[in-house]
Formats: C-alpha cells, sequence, structure tokens
C-alpha cells in the first residue's frame, strides 16, 4: 500500500502534537535497553520533548478507561506483506463503519493503527475489541490492549529500536485534526456491533481456558473478614481482569471486590483513594459508564450493598482465624539455653550489629554483588529483630524475598559474607532435611568498640521496601541515605555515603524524581518529597501480588521437597518444618511506609 508523505518529517513536531492526544494518561515509558523493554520504573511524565530513546505512551488513564485504540502490527509474524494486507483490510473496514483514523509506520516494516474517540471506553470493552479483530489479522498483536497497568506503544514521532523514528502514514495536519476530532460514540458503537460474533467467540474462548488468577482462593474470601484481599478480588481491582465462568457480568465482579474490600477492613474513602490515584483502575473502570459527578454515588450505593451483603454473611458467626504465626523452636538446645530470644541483651547486641554492618559496608560498595550483600545483611538483620534472637535459621527463598534477590544467589552471597576474614555472619549448622542453614550475627573483633560507641539507629532496620523491588535496590539505598539525614544531600554527597557509581545514581537519583519521592532544591541538593507514600506506591507497582505469586510457587517447591523427603529418607516423619513454613502467605498484612519485604517471611 502506498505510503503519503507527511508533511512535516520533523519526528520532534509530530511527537509533540500527537503524543499527549492519544495517550491514556501523562505517562510515558522510556526504554533503557534500546527499545527491548519499557520497566515501570522508567516510566515518566509525558511533555512535548521527544525522548531520545524509544518511548511508549501508556493506553489505559488511572480510571481504567482509553481515549484511543491501540492497533500494533508486527512484521516479525509473517513479514511486511502480511501487515500490509492486514493493514489494508482494517482501514476499508474502519473506512465502511464511517470511523477516522492516524496510521504510522516503522523501520523495520512494522505499522501501527490509533483510533481516537470522543467518550473513553473502559478498558474491558477496548480488550474484546482488540481481541476480536485479532481473530480477523494474524499480524494483529492484541498484548498492548491486554495489560491494563503495562498496556503502552511508540506513537508517532517516537525513536525506533532500529534507528530512525515511527513516521506518519498520512500528513501532520489531517493526523492532528483526527486526533482533535475523534470518532463519536455511534461510530464506537458501530465498531462493536460489527464484530458481536468475535466478540462472543473471545469471550467463549476465555470461558475454556483455565482462569489464572484464582489458585488457592477459597470460595469464602470474599465474605470473610481478612486482613489481605485473595488473589482474584485484588485481580479484578488491579488489572480488571475476571473469571468470566465466576461473574456473569463487570457489575457482579466490582461487586465481589467491594464486598472484599469491606472484608479486608478498608473503608469507603479508602476505595475511592485507590480507585482515583490509578492503584485500582480495574474497579474504577467498571464505574465508567456513569458521568464523572455521578461515580461516587454509584461507589455508595454499591459499598451499602456491599456491608449489607458481609453483615448478613457473618451475623451470629466466630470468624476469628488462628494465625500460626508461633513456630516450633528448631534452634540446638546449647543455642536456645545461652540467649533467651526476644531479650532486651538480644535487641541490643542486634543493634549493635547494625551499627558495626554500616561501618563495614565499605567492603561492599564496588560492584552489583556489593549491593545484593547489603541488602542480604539487612534482609538477616530484619530477621534477627522480628524473631528476637541473634540466630537465625530461615532458608535461601526466604532471604530472597526479603532482600529482592534471586534465591539462586543467595547461597553464593551467604557463604562470600561468611568466609570474609572478619565476617558479620558465622555458620553454627549446616541445613538438613526441611532445616535451613543456621546462622548467627557476628560483630567483628575490629569493629567491636566503634560498634559500641555509635548511637543506635532508631526504627526498623530496612531490608528492602516493597516499593523498592521494582525501583530497585541503588534508588533504596539513596532514598535510604536522604531519609537518615537532617539536611538536603549533594550529589556527590550522596555518592560518597551510599559508595554507588555516578551512572548508577544518577539513573537512580531520576527514577526517584520521577514517582515523586525526591526533588531537587535550587542548591542543586536532593531532599525527600513529604506526603508520598512508598506504601500505595507499591500497591500501584502491584508489589504484594507478585510476592503472593512467589512465595505461592515457594510453596510448592518446599511441598516437592518434603514429599521427596518422605520417599526417601527414613527419618522424615521426625523432622520439623522450618520456621515459617506454615504462615499464611495469602493473607500478606495491609502495607504502611515501614512495612519491609522481610515482613511478609519473618514472622
Amino acid at each position: 500500500m502506498p505510503r503519503v508523505a507527511a508533511v512535516s518529517d520533523d519526528p520532534a513536531v509530530v511527537w509533540a502534537a500527537l503524543a499527549p492526544l492519544l495517550a491514556g494518561q501523562p505517562r510515558v515509558r522510556i526504554s533503557p535497553d534500546a527499545g527491548k523493554s519499557y520497566p515501570q520504573r522508567f516510566e515518566r511524565e509525558l511533555t512535548d520533548g521527544l525522548p531520545s530513546k524509544p518511548a511508549a505512551v501508556r493506553i489505559i488513564g488511572k480510571d481504567g478507561t482509553c481515549r484511543a485504540i491501540f492497533l500494533d502490527f508486527d512484521s516479525s509474524v509473517d513479514g511486511t506483506d502480511r501487515v500490509d494486507a492486514d493493514v489494508y483490510l482494517v482501514t476499508a473496514w474502519l473506512h465502511d463503519m464511517g470511523a477516522r483514523w492516524i496510521a504510522d509506520y516503522s523501520p523495520n516494516g512494522g505499522r501501527h493503527i490509533y483510533i481516537p474517540l470522543q467518550e473513553r471506553v473502559p478498558f474491558h470493552e477496548a480488550r474484546e475489541v482488540v481481541e476480536a479483530l485479532g481473530t480477523r489479522h494474524r499480524s494483529l498483536d492484541k498484548s498492548p490492549h491486554q495489560n491494563l497497568h503495562h498496556g503502552c506503544m511508540r506513537t508517532p514521532g517516537s525513536v525506533h529500536k532500529r534507528g530512525g523514528h515511527q513516521m506518519l502514514d498520512m500528513s501532520l495536519t489531517m493526523a492532528y485534526d483526527i486526533a482533535r476530532r475523534p470518532n463519536s460514540k455511534s461510530v464506537w458503537a458501530r465498531l462493536v456491533a460489527d464484530l458481536a460474533s468475535e466478540i462472543a467467540a473471545v469471550r467463549a474462548l476465555r470461558l475454556e481456558q483455565e482462569y489464572e488468577a484464582s489458585t488457592d482462593v477459597d470460595s469464602q474470601d470474599a465474605v470473610t473478614p481478612v486482613r489481605g484481599m485473595s488473589r482474584t478480588t485484588l485481580a479484578i481491582a488491579t488489572h480488571g481482569i475476571f473469571d468470566t465462568a465466576r461473574y456473569d457480568s463487570p457489575s457482579e465482579a466490582r461487586q465481589a471486590v467491594l464486598v472484599a474490600a469491606a472484608a479486608a477492613g478498608l473503608g469507603l474513602l479508602d476505595v475511592e483513594r485507590r480507585m482515583k490515584q490509578g492503584i485500582w483502575p480495574g474497579l474504577a473502570q467498571f464505574f465508567s459508564r456513569y458521568r464523572s459527578h455521578h461515580r461516587f454515588k454509584a461507589l455508595e450505593r454499591d459499598w451499602r450493598k456491599a456491608k449489607a451483603f458481609l453483615a448478613a454473611q457473618t451475623s451470629g458467626k466466630n470468624n476469628a482465624r488462628n494465625s500460626p504465626t508461633s513456630q516450633p523452636n528448631t534452634q540446638p538446645a546449647e543455642v536456645t539455653a545461652s540467649v533467651a530470644r526476644g531479650s532486651d541483651s538480644e535487641h541490643r547486641f542486634i543493634r549493635t550489629w547494625r551499627n558495626a554492618v554500616a561501618l563495614a559496608e565499605v567492603r561492599y560498595r564496588d560492584s552489583r554483588d556489593g549491593m545484593a550483600k547489603r541488602m542480604l545483611l539487612r534482609a538477616l538483620g530484619a530477621a534477627a529483630h522480628m524473631t528476637g534472637s541473634r540466630y537465625i535459621e530461615f532458608g535461601t527463598r526466604s532471604l530472597a524475598i526479603a532482600a529482592g534477590i534471586d534465591h539462586t544467589t543467595v547461597a553464593a552471597h551467604l557463604k562470600a559474607l561468611r568466609s570474609e576474614a572478619d565476617p558479620l555472619i558465622t555458620l553454627i549448622d549446616s541445613g538438613r532435611g526441611t532445616h535451613g542453614d543456621l546462622y548467627t550475627l557476628a560483630v567483628p573483633q575490629l569493629l567491636q568498640e566503634a560498634a559500641s560507641e555509635i548511637s543506635w539507629r532508631k526504627g526498623k532496620i530496612h531490608a528492602l521496601r516493597p516499593a523498592f523491588r521494582e525501583l530497585g535496590i541503588p534508588a533504596a539505598l539513596l532514598y535510604e541515605a536522604l531519609e537518615q539525614s537532617t539536611t538536603p544531600l549533594s550529589t556527590t554527597e550522596l555518592l560518597d555515603s551510599t559508595g554507588l557509581g555516578r551512572t548508577a545514581a544518577s539513573t537512580a537519583l531520576e527514577v526517584l524524581a520521577a514517582w515523586n519521592l525526591i526533588v531537587r532544591s535550587p542548591t542543586r541538593s536532593w531532599a525527600l518529597v513529604p506526603g508520598t507514600s512508598l506504601a500505595l506506591l507499591a500497591e500501584y507497582f502491584g508489589v504484594p501480588e507478585a510476592v503472593e505469586r512467589q512465595l505461592t510457587r515457594y510453596r510448592a517447591e518446599r511441598a516437592a521437597w518434603r514429599a521427596w523427603l518422605a520417599g526417601n529418607t527414613a527419618s522424615a516423619q521426625q523432622q520439623l518444618l522450618s520456621p515459617g513454613d506454615d504462615y499464611p502467605w495469602h493473607l500478606f498484612e495491609p502495607l504502611d511506609d515501614e512495612v519491609t519485604l522481610a515482613s511478609f517471611v519473618f514472622r
């Protein structure tokens, strides 16, 4: 199909004119690896300035709706001929439906079609339309509209990973006019009606597929007062995806979320805040059919129904749950006899050990492995605080979650730490059966005097707080340095206090500033932004869900290991579970700014 040259071929002009009008919200993700991926941590405010690297705008807004349909035709599926044929058929169909569209092309032969809409449509409706079109056209990539939180796509003018830019297939004047005068509601209705049979097929296919978010979910989760919400209802609230075999309509799914939120102890204003801040866009999109000034009234009405339903389900019943957080003692008798768990002397020792760690961290400031070791030491300290003992027996998987690193490298880092000339940890007993290795915290002799003279740090030891699982360890170290300082710090001062390299620090500072966690003063110093909640940011990133999925996988691996032991070890019946093995992971505690990932595993 012949391509029409743009009146303006300046990518910066094209980007400034169209990107803000097509994006579902004023956010853009910059690719750190030349277009291979678009991580959430590199998300920024969308501006008129063209990014120097490949950039993709967010398709779905904070309210769970989109202002344009993004169709991505991928040349890697079946070549450029297939792409050109599919684009010709789609544009002919759009013309027959009376729709207007914007088209561009990539240097590698891929094509994009954008269909601007006068009235925003909810995520689940847009997703069904794109999936329905995908049944007609093989080269159409449906994934940008299948993920509410991470759906994004390059718009005209953006840098391409193979060099060059996304170039318009029409004049900029025409494209801008279409973006400013988008398709009416009646046009959208015609598109949906014409795709009715394909949409029905998509829904039927979804009914046949296994619903991934419903693993380990009890049917009573939605009506039982618990500390956290089940994976099913949380997936609906955050991602807008629900089990069509369980809920017949979006209204039923949204009511299930409200019942679960009420059962978890949230209030109406807590739910509304999560909807407005984009933490629960999946729930917000279900209210998009109401006009903006009527949405809270509809939410309030449904909330009253949820509370009434919950009260009816729980009346006259005792719903108290026993949480098996007290674990059997698995430490050697000589160890437990020497120091009382949770005693004042133990906590004093742990705080002195924290001072020793702060003095010794200079050893680990020269590499990525060094940063991982620093977080692992913090995780060990957090475990000691939570158990009230300097003696620690947790598996590598628990430590991996607390430190935010992969469990396959934890064992190697532990071995390196205990093999140092003046180690901060000592191995007492190697793990056997279901037992993990038993470690004790140690204050090196050379640091004992200095560590004892330093004032103890107040508050919790922060291993890795949930938000920094997404933002990265360098960002966590920089945030910690600013948190502990009474005055703003310059970039040079932050480099000195954290030991980070200038490139890693600059990238992490940019990430922190983009998420409104820090701000730079006129004197070029950095300070924390008051009022920004790490807990809500972690919810926005979906960290609790990610950790719960990881824990579910680890539970399965532990079960397989115990099954193997039962069949291969004669004394397996006498083996005790490792500490924390029976903790109810699916009932994770509500987040606050002081919670660390260690809170999920060390109880």
